[in-house]
């Protein structure tokens, strides 16, 4: 079967494309220093103050300017190209720690995927692009609702399922979302499903009772025997280092395997993708690129730094 963790050339410049906003704000800024003839204190105090203004973190920015600085001076680095160049190249080493093996795709069936987040990060609907990504790459998917909790929710999910033309597994609102997830397992292994994609309640990270049935959730989908079980954190790329610590209290809950990124088209701060890779070490698989169904592409590093670069260098 055809990976669709396998970007293609269209969509390494899709994501490029997405990253315009965060290249025209703060990324575009650092390039404007990095012009100077050369690099002083004051260089790199403004660098860091960009780097974290743009979301890459206060820890991770500062181990990037430090490598930056090591490098500069060994590699006698002073144009700005042979500077921006050096920070691509660890900017991309950072991304390409946690994603060098991103396929959620192991040999055998049925493999589940576990939709998880905070209410309005765009959950569902990345669920749909999702199912419709891996439909085209031609795998068979099933679509479970289990956010009970909005009606709306199970209605959406269900317009997208006809939409796309993958069944939906439903019970009413109000409805245990845990049988839910049993019921989508076993219709997918009665009908030689290859992906499960489960949507959750979207919920606030410091609601602990939601979080205990996520994590209910997650048990009865262990007890299924089914070949593989991931867990995918969607993060807003609008809300900054806030996504992090949201982030963080869903893989202590139930142990996350990877992130979607969702509205990256949005974000004037494109550098939370360095701060989830190197302080979360989780790989982001998926970004979101727009409001459509096919708005959706495998994350690929090099194109995301080039993207935040592009035409500055």
């Amino acid at each position: 079967m055809q990976d669709p963790h396998r970007g293609n050339k269209q969509d390494k410049k899709r994501i490029e494309i997405a990253v315009k906003r965060s290249r025209n704000g703060w990324f575009g800024q650092i390039a404007s220093i990095l012009r100077k003839e050369k690099l002083d204190e004051d260089t790199w105090d403004n660098l860091e103050e960009l780097l974290i203004g743009g979301d890459v973190g206060v820890k991770t920015s500062y181990q990037l300017l430090e490598n930056l600085r090591i490098r500069a001076r060994n590699e006698n680095a002073r144009s700005k190209a042979d500077i921006l160049a050096i920070l691509k190249q660890d900017m991309t080493k950072t991304l390409d720690s946690v994603n060098s093996n991103k396929s959620f795709i192991p040999e055998g069936k049925p493999t589940v995927i576990l939709m998880v987040g905070v209410n309005g990060a765009g959950k569902t609907t990345n669920i749909a692009k999702m199912a419709n990504l891996y439909k085209n790459a031609g795998q068979r998917v099933i679509l479970g609702a289990a956010d009970t909790f909005r009606a709306a929710a199970i209605d959406q999910l269900q317009i997208w399922g006809d939409k796309i033309g993958i069944d939906v597994i439903a019970h009413q609102y109000g409805a245990d979302p845990g049988a839910v997830a049993y019921d989508t397992i076993q219709a997918a292994k009665a009908r030689q499903i290859d992906v499960i994609l489960i949507d959750t309640a979207g919920r606030l990270h410091t609601k602990f009772n939601l979080m205990q049935e996520l994590e209910k959730i997650k048990k009865i989908l262990d007890s299924q025997n089914v070949n593989s079980l991931k867990v995918l954190v969607t993060i807003d790329a609008t809300t900054g280092q806030n996504g992090l610590f949201q982030a963080k209290a869903f893989i202590d809950s139930v142990a996350c395997d990877g992130v979607l990124l969702s509205k990256t088209d949005s974000s004037s701060k494109g550098g939370i993708v360095f701060s989830i890779a190197s302080e979360l070490n989780l790989p982001i698989l998926y970004m979101g690129t727009g409001e459509n169904l096919e708005d959706i592409v495998p994350f690929d590093s090099q194109s995301y730094v080039q993207g935040l670069f592009e035409d500055l260098d």
